[in-house]
């Protein structure tokens, strides 16, 4: 049930809150030896948060439109006084004292959390195949992976456990699995939303968002939880602004369509290729003006991407070295490769980026938001550890982020939306300047009715 049909039939008093809640629970039980998509459920904490919720209603008490709505949490949102492990054993035990930021917010908006879900180990990975809380599995067909790390949060969504979710998104995260799980992911601008009380992986790469079954629900998401956070040095000072496009107008007459003629065409499956198309036909349909750009350099920025991430995670997990053994083999062979790095090359990776950023905004005289595939691939199989691409192979992991890891870095608002086909999902990336999340989610909104 999205967040809207909910919001209606609570306020119509068709439906309870603990009725939502109880029905959310149930399905997630159910579903849990298939789907693995949570690490705790949160029972207890669901059914207070709905009796809240209903008492608010009933004493006319409208706290907005997130109020009653089941939602979930990725297991590295802190929960004073529940269990968040990050996914890795390092933390399996570790219950906060304090709640995260986002967290702090949805309270506030009246939501009901059911659990916190499933990730790959740290948000280090993409496929959410976690050595120690299991793998988590695609919804539509459980042989593969949800894509990673928010793999947990995809899955739910998708599969109707919940009506939103939260992500992570460091190099991808929250959007590889809206497109492999097929729903609606949104990284916003870096500092948008605060990352206060979330366990942090890339210091100057994180970014939190919504996943969500429709692009009207991530604006109402966003609407609770994006705004300056003194606690976090890097949240925006900048007014959140209105997410909420009013009914998204049926026209995008005059919206400047930059679409890729070099990195974002190569490699690219067949299916993506053909629900890409579509993407495009219905943008033009819609009034969009296609217009083909030259993107600056994206593998470098990847490369830059990659060697940050390295350097910053390293330093995380250094105070953990003395348990080298309760890390699974991917995550512990990443952070010592980043262990090896020099300081010289990390430092000359974020002046790099700073010099992609500037190359970057010139895009935007010419062209309103750019669109791109999400992944190149569909969703691998559980284990599967290369794509082939005629004689040539690549690396699954390296193939699902190849166009959506540029964006952490340059710090962009973009969203992975669905884009309807048979068989598995795919999805299409909706890049937008700075601060232009009302845009995209407008976009996406016409798109994907």
């Amino acid at each position: 049930m999205t967040i809207v049909e909910a919001g209606r039939r609570l306020r119509a008093r068709e439906v309870s809150a603990v009725e939502l809640a109880t029905e959310s629970l149930r399905m997630i039980r159910e579903q849990q030896p298939r789907l693995n998509a949570f690490i705790t459920i949160t029972d207890e904490t669901a059914l207070a948060q709905a009796r809240q919720a209903d008492r608010d209603f009933a004493g006319g008490v409208d706290r907005g439109p997130l109020q009653g709505v089941p939602y979930a949490l990725k297991d590295l949102f802190k929960t004073k006084g529940i269990r968040t492990t990050g996914g890795t054993k390092i933390f399996a035990d570790y219950v906060p004292d304090h709640d995260s930021a986002v967290y702090e917010r949805l309270q506030a908006a009246g939501a009901v959390l059911m659990g916190k879900t499933g990730l790959h180990e740290l948000a280090y990975g993409i496929t959410s195949n976690n050595p120690h809380y299991g793998a988590v599995r695609n919804p539509h067909d459980p042989s593969r992976i949800p894509g990673g790390s928010s793999g947990g949060s995809g899955a739910a969504v998708a599969a109707g456990l919940v009506s939103f979710a939260m992500g992570s998104d460091t190099g991808g995260s929250i959007r590889i699995p809206a497109a492999y799980c097929g729903c609606v992911g949104l990284k916003p601008t870096f500092g948008r939303v605060s990352r206060f009380g979330t366990m942090p992986l890339g210091f100057s790469l994180d970014h939190m968002g919504p996943m969500t079954q429709t692009a009207r629900d991530a604006a109402l998401v966003m609407e609770a939880i994006a705004g300056y956070d003194p606690r976090d040095d890097s949240s925006l000072r900048e007014p959140a602004g209105d997410f909420l496009n009013p009914g998204a107008e049926s026209s995008l007459a005059g919206l400047r369509i930059g679409v890729p003629e070099n990195f974002y065409n190569e490699r690219i499956a067949p299916e993506v290729a053909d629900a890409f198309a579509e993407g495009l036909r219905r943008a033009e349909a819609a009034g969009g003006k296609l217009v083909s750009i030259r993107v600056p350099d994206p593998e470098a920025i990847n490369l830059v991407g990659r060697v940050i991430l390295l350097g910053e995670v390293a330093g995380l997990m250094q105070p953990y070295m003395t348990h080298r053994q309760d890390f699974g083999a991917d995550v512990l062979a990443l952070i010592d490769q980043g262990r090896l790095l020099a300081a010289t090359d990390y430092v000359n990776a974020q002046r790099l980026r700073r010099g992609f950023q500037r190359e970057w905004s010139h895009l935007w005289d010419d062209v309103d938001v750019i669109f791109t595939p999400t992944a190149p691939i569909l969703a691998p199989e559980i284990g599967q550890t290369e794509v082939k691409w005629g004689g040539d192979a690549e690396d699954v992991r390296l193939a699902s982020t190849r166009l959506v890891r540029a964006i952490n870095v340059l710090g962009l608002p973009a969203i992975s939306i669905p884009m309807q086909q048979q068989g598995l999902p795919a999805g299409l990336q909706i890049i937008g300047q700075p601060s232009a999340e009302r845009t995209i989610l407008g976009i996406s909104q016409i798109l994907t009715r």
